[in-house]
């Protein structure tokens, strides 16, 4: 699989855009002035990223016992920005003890319940707040999220705009606008309100903020008049060839899909766990494609992420279909986890994606309009049109028996349990080879051990620590399936790109039997398994 923001040249800053993790102190820092500390000190430190120094702050606040519930929460975001979330949700809980009706300290609770994956828990402290209409723009920043990632598209506008009407100087919040209006909406909007406020004269303020670096790749990437992706013919009906991909050993590790780049053929892996197109250097020299901008591929692995940079291809052939000026990413190495690429899913986002395995057959039909709207043509790239009307989840006569499914920059995440746990959520990711669950929720249902003789290969290299658990049954949608010893490794790099916890992985090993129909559009996705096909217990 592999991880990426769904805007081009977001992407390349995201690193400089996430603070690393670092360790607290024992003691708190003490402070520069030897005037006390204030609340919006703190808050100043923790927007300009300095989240050791905005901890120190806000923990003297505790000490002082001027803003003790307030000191708390700030200690618990902070902690959640620096990945250490059980921290935050004993800081949290210490809010909520001093003060048990502190709506901030319950909004807080609710981004600690969405970083650990509990999105119905997260929503159940934000929509009480918004139902009596808060002005805590927070509260409708956490619900904007969840709204999102379910394919509420409107209403996550709607929210997020409440947000910034209540508090436009939040980075937090300017960054989630522009991720949910998309990129040419959210710029309008930037030449009309301007860029964030600043207090030049606070040491505390860092030259330039989050969001103002954010906002500036977004006018950079325009500035580039990079046209818009089309597709010809518009998709109606197609039906293309899957063909299998193989281990050393002769073993179908997955199924790609030719594609020809600007003339020159390619096979690449069909990947539910991927965004957009991704070639190799050698693919793309043979394509003749020129460098637009520089990229970091992040995927699993504990090495270094991937470089490579962006391009332009004129001409992208799939089957009877052809693309038109596209966005592609391009990997310095010469193949691509031995492949020349991978192709996601959501390429085909505006059709009905049929990922038929047994057959080995990809079929896109027309989705079902919205009542009253005809149909829109397909684009590879539904960000470059401009102005897009937002709608929420529609769910036709027809779709009735498909499976809701969170998104998360276009990857598909699947509520699951492992035997009889609480479900959890798992990526969808037809590009991973095996299925595999974090050791956090493996211990919860198995017993692991480490597996030094086992090796995963990713994007990012080689996974460092890899554990064995017994054989369990994993439930997803109306699939139940015994996986006869399930794997381990550490997935938080999975779960930070996301920004909610992503517990395991469905890969090709369990997804290979089976016919998966996604709606992208809707956030759904049906699986359905032939028992007449395969005898044998998958």
């Amino acid at each position: 699989m592999r991880q990426r923001l769904p805007t081009l040249l977001v992407l390349m800053a995201i690193a400089s855009l996430s603070p690393s993790v670092c360790t607290q102190a024992q003691q708190p820092v003490a402070a520069k002035s030897s005037e006390p500390p204030t609340f919006q000190d703190a808050l100043h430190l923790y927007r300009s990223g300095k989240l050791d120094e905005a901890l120190a702050e806000y923990n003297a606040l505790i000490a002082a016992e001027s803003h003790p519930a307030p000191g708390y929460v700030g200690v618990s975001r902070a902690l959640l920005r620096l990945g250490r979330v059980a921290e935050a949700r004993t800081a949290v809980a210490k809010a909520l003890e001093i003060n048990p009706e502190f709506a901030d300290a319950h909004i807080a609770l609710g981004e600690v319940y969405f970083r650990q994956g509990k999105l119905t828990e997260a929503e159940e402290e934000f929509v009480p707040l918004i139902k009596d209409q808060t002005d805590n723009a927070r509260a409708y920043l956490g619900m904007a999220r969840i709204s999102e990632a379910s394919s509420f598209h409107k209403q996550a506008k709607d929210l997020i705009e409440n947000a910034f009407a209540l508090d436009p100087d939040d980075p937090e919040i300017r960054v989630e606008r522009f991720r949910i209006l998309g990129r040419r909406s959210a710029v309008k909007l930037q030449q009309v309100a301007g860029p964030a406020k600043t207090d030049d004269s606070s040491p505390a303020q860092s030259s330039k903020t989050d969001a103002e670096k954010l906002e500036s790749l977004y006018l950079e990437a325009l500035s580039r008049d990079v046209p818009g992706c089309t597709v010809s013919p518009s998709v109606r009906s197609s039906q293309i060839a899957l063909h299998p991909l193989f281990e050393p050993a002769n073993v179908v590790r997955g199924f790609g899909l030719d594609v020809k780049v600007e003339g020159a053929p390619a096979r690449l892996l069909l990947d539910t766990g991927a965004s957009g197109i991704l070639i190799s250097r050698k693919i793309a020299e043979k394509a003749n494609l020129k460098k637009l901008g520089e990229s970091t591929i992040v995927g699993i692995g504990d090495k270094n992420p991937m470089e490579g940079y962006h391009s332009v291809a004129g001409s992208i052939r799939i089957g009877d279909l052809e693309f038109k000026n596209c966005i592609v990413e391009v990997s310095d190495k010469t193949s691509v986890v031995g492949d020349d690429g991978l192709i996601g899913a959501d390429v085909f986002a505006n059709s009905l994606v049929d990922i038929d395995f047994p057959n080995q057959k990809l079929r896109l039909s027309e989705l079902p309009p919205y009542p009253n709207e005809r149909v829109k043509p397909s684009s590879l790239d539904s960000a470059a049109q401009p102005d897009l009307q937002l709608h929420d989840r529609y769910v036709a006569p027809e779709m009735k028996s498909y499976t809701p499914v969170y998104q998360f920059h276009r990857q598909l995440v699947v509520q699951t349990r492992v035997n009889k746990s609480a479900a959890k959520l798992f990526l969808l990711d037809t590009g991973a080879g095996i299925n595999a669950i974090s050791p956090a929720a493996a211990k919860e249902v198995t017993s692991v051990s480490e597996n030094p003789g086992m090796e995963i290969k990713g994007l990012s290299g080689k996974v460092k620590n890899v554990f064995s658990g017994d054989s369990v049954t994993m439930t997803f949608g109306n699939i139940q399936q015994d996986i006869l010893g399930i794997i381990a490794f550490d997935t938080t790099a999975i779960s930070d790109s996301m920004g909610t916890e992503v517990s395991g992985i469905l890969g090709f090993s369990a997804l290979k039997f089976l016919d998966i129909k996604i709606d992208y559009r809707d956030g759904l996705v049906k699986f359905t398994f032939d028992a007449n096909r395969f005898r044998e217990t998958p």
